[in-house]
C-alpha cells in the first residue's frame, strides 16, 4: 500500500510545515504523500539480474587500470602540447547486448575513461556513437572496446 512510506511522511510533514498545522491540511499532505508515493513506484526499475557477479570484480579492475592509464594519456597530450594532426573523432560502435544495465554500465565506463566519452544509443541499429580524443585506429578502439568490457558485460548480465 505504502511503497515509500518514509517519502510519504515526509511530504506530509514538509506539506504541514509549509501551510500550517490543521486537520485539512493534514488530509491534504497525506494525500499528496500517498500520490507521490505510488507515482514513484511506478518508476522505479526491474532489479538487474547477474548471471555471472563474480566478473564484476575483474571488470572493475580492468576498468580503474583504464581509467588511470588513460587519465596519463590524455594529461601527456595536453601538457606536452605537441604539434600534431587532429586526431578526434567519432566512431559507430556496434553493440550484442539489449540489456538496459548492461548498456547503462558500459556508458559509466566509456563515458569515466577520459578521452572518451558516450554520446549517443540507437536501438533500432544497436550502435553507439563515440567521440574519442585521440583517434588513430577506428577498427583497434572498436576491437578494444568489445572485446575489454562487452564481452565481460554479456557474461555478466546475459
Amino acid at each position: 500500500m505504502l511503497p515509500f512510506p518514509i517519502l510519504t511522511f515526509c511530504l506530509m510533514i514538509m506539506w504541514m510545515l509549509l501551510n500550517g498545522f490543521t486537520l485539512g491540511h493534514l488530509i491534504l499532505g497525506s494525500l499528496v504523500g500517498f500520490v507521490a508515493g505510488w507515482a514513484l513506484a511506478s518508476l522505479r526499475p526491474e532489479k538487474p539480474r547477474l548471471k555471472k557477479w563474480y566478473l564484476l570484480p575483474k571488470l572493475a579492475a580492468i576498468v580503474i587500470v583504464d581509467i588511470i592509464r588513460s587519465n596519463f594519456s590524455v594529461a601527456r597530450l595536453i601538457v606536452m602540447g605537441q604539434k600534431r594532426p587532429d586526431s578526434s573523432g567519432f566512431i559507430l560502435l556496434p553493440v550484442q547486448t539489449e540489456n538496459p544495465f548492461a548498456l547503462a554500465v558500459l556508458a559509466v565506463i566509456l563515458t569515466s575513461t577520459p578521452g572518451s566519452a558516450w554520446l549517443e544509443y540507437d536501438s533500432r541499429n544497436k550502435t553507439v556513437l563515440l567521440h574519442v580524443l585521440d583517434l588513430i585506429d577506428r577498427d583497434e578502439w572498436v576491437a578494444m572496446i568489445k572485446n575489454r568490457y562487452e564481452v565481460l558485460l554479456l557474461e555478466i548480465f546475459e
